[in-house]
């Protein structure tokens, strides 16, 4: 059986970033998501989510497709469990992308995963890169501000995220998540 790795953290504080770079570095699966947002500038369909209409991410709850799901801002992602469940029985290490909710969902199903928890270096930073993105308004930046004080709080109450990594120094917090995901791959 392969590693599950569940990278999570509130929207700002780097995960794609890392994530991306990790999955670069150490030849990690990387378990695409599902979502009924629309793409950003950049985004291509199967690389960074699938995207797909509500409809059809209703279906696939219904059909019990999905490890986790949630409703964010509106718009629904999820993590299709099958490609998951195949490359964990390949013998790969599989790096989910989601956020403190779905890890949580995770963790019910898959408690022998791995949880990274990554965090901003404090606020002040975090509401800096929210507001710095281009891709959103301030009443959005405003919105995911909120939420990430109650994701952080609900992860440090959770007692699921094995792992911390503040992103104050992102090749750093790379090479921090690299390693977790080399000690936790069955093939090391």
């Amino acid at each position: 059986m392969g590693k599950l790795v569940v990278i999570t953290g509130p929207s700002g504080v780097g995960k794609s970033t890392i994530v991306r770079e990790v999955v670069r570095r150490t030849g990690a699966a990387f378990s695409v998501s599902v979502t009924t947002r629309r793409p950003r500038a950049g985004e291509a369909d199967g690389r960074e989510y699938r995207f797909v209409d509500e409809p059809t991410f209703r279906r696939m709850i219904e059909a019990d497709e999905l490890l986790e799901w949630a409703e964010v801002f509106g718009d629904l992602y999820g993590t299709p469990a099958a490609p998951v469940r195949e490359a964990l029985a390949a013998g790969k290490t599989v790096v989910l992308e989601i956020d403190v909710q779905g890890g949580l969902q995770v963790h019910r199903k898959m408690p022998d995963a791995a949880f990274v928890l990554i965090l901003p270096p404090d606020a002040d930073e975090l509401t800096r890169r929210l507001r710095g993105r281009a891709s959103e308004s301030d009443a959005a930046a405003e919105q995911r501000l909120a939420k990430a004080d109650d994701e952080l709080r609900t992860a440090a109450d959770s007692g699921v995220y094995n792992h911390r990594v503040v992103n104050d120094d992102l090749e750093a917090a790379i090479e921090q998540v690299v390693r977790i995901v080399n000690e936790e791959s069955p093939e090391r």
